[in-house]
């Protein structure tokens, strides 16, 4: 067993390489470019949302329904008719990039502190670079890569967009794993 205090620097050398690589693979290739599209006529649909009196910070489901009524005519028609989705609102104003950057860094951070610690419970100092690498990459992409399931079962977002998520998680993970394999204690 490892204790978590001996793998502050495999910590904060990951968190900081996967902070790095998010940014390259976000801002700098066009990979995810076309992950998100503009509204059909977006100002008459931001009318019609401010007029309809939408607040921040919920998330909207339409057509709305209990699950009593999902199945009633009513609401079968309006399913039918269309459109179907899910709508999250952010608090008006620029993007908040600063705080979105640094909730990032926060969870780059606990996903570190978190393979630390089922790697350092698991494999003993001096433990093979390939065996620490399997543990600690395994773990990394379980919470960048797995996570992103959801987002298509659930709330619609397309396959693709989840599978280029999927494709980021897996390479935050090898870094991840890489990372602790190169630093795990002798």
């Amino acid at each position: 067993m490892v204790p978590i205090a001996a793998l502050w620097l495999p910590i904060l050398l990951s968190t900081v390489i996967v902070f790095v690589a998010s940014s390259i693979l976000h801002m700098v290739l066009p990979l995810h470019k076309s992950d998100y599209r503009k509204l059909p006529d977006e100002d008459k649909v931001l009318d019609a949302l401010r007029a309809a009196g939408v607040t921040p910070g919920r998330t909207y489901h339409f057509p709305h329904t209990t699950h009593q009524e999902m199945k009633s005519p009513e609401a079968v028609e309006k399913f039918k008719h269309g459109p179907v989705g899910l709508m999250n609102l952010m608090p008006s104003g620029a993007p908040a990039m600063g705080k979105f950057l640094g909730l990032w860094f926060g969870y780059c951070l606990l996903v570190s502190i978190f393979v630390a610690y089922l790697t350092g419970r698991t494999r003993l100092p001096g433990t093979y670079y390939l065996e620490v690498f399997r543990v600690a990459g395994t773990t990394a992409f379980m919470a960048y890569a797995v996570g992103q399931l959801p987002d298509s079962i659930w709330k619609g977002q397309t396959w693709g967009v989840t599978f280029k998520h999927f494709v980021d998680g897996l390479i935050y993970a090898l870094l991840t794993g890489g990372t602790f394999a190169w630093l795990w204690p002798r």
